[in-house]
């Protein structure tokens, strides 16, 4: 009977370690979605493409549902670099998202490693940041239609204050 009990105790803790260990599946085409683009601007510079990485999803999907509640555009203040999107209704996929960080490229003036007046750019300077080549990303429809909330995570992370991003 003893024996048992053991067993039984030692198959509850393997189930719960099992459940405390579990991957964030995401689903292959929103893995494509959120690579695509992002890749896309990379290889425009030349530089090697961001490949998926199933730690950093899972922090991005950790986070996200912490903004599922809410769906408020604040960061996670990590230690990755992050970009985050936020749409109004449910129907936002994650190449929009993508599409449209990489869309502030048109305000990044290189020379000055600045932005334009008026515009965004740190979203796109984090996807092409040279020595980042890892990314996880995830997307949760946020409760009592407050919208989409995506975020990605890059590791090594970028946008340090006076350096170039490649």
């Amino acid at each position: 009977m003893k024996t048992m009990h053991g067993f039984v105790l030692i198959l509850l803790l393997m189930i719960i370690t099992i459940n405390r260990t579990k991957a964030v599946v995401t689903p292959q085409s929103y893995i494509q979605q959120f690579l695509g683009p992002q890749n896309a601007a990379r290889a425009v510079l030349r530089l090697p493409p961001l490949v998926w990485d199933a730690k950093l999803a899972n922090y991005a999907a950790w986070y996200a549902n912490q903004r599922r509640v809410d769906c408020a555009l604040q960061h996670s203040n990590g230690p990755y670099g992050e970009n985050i999107f936020w749409g109004s209704g449910n129907a936002w996929t994650p190449v929009q998202a993508s599409n449209a960080w990489v869309a502030e490229r048109q305000g990044y003036k290189y020379r000055s490693n600045s932005c334009a007046y008026g515009m965004e750019c740190g979203h796109y300077t984090q996807i092409v940041w040279r020595d980042t080549t890892r990314i996880g990303c995830a997307r949760v429809v946020c409760h009592g239609g407050r919208g989409v909330f995506m975020t990605c995570n890059y590791d090594p992370p970028g946008n340090y204050i006076g350096e170039k991003p490649y």
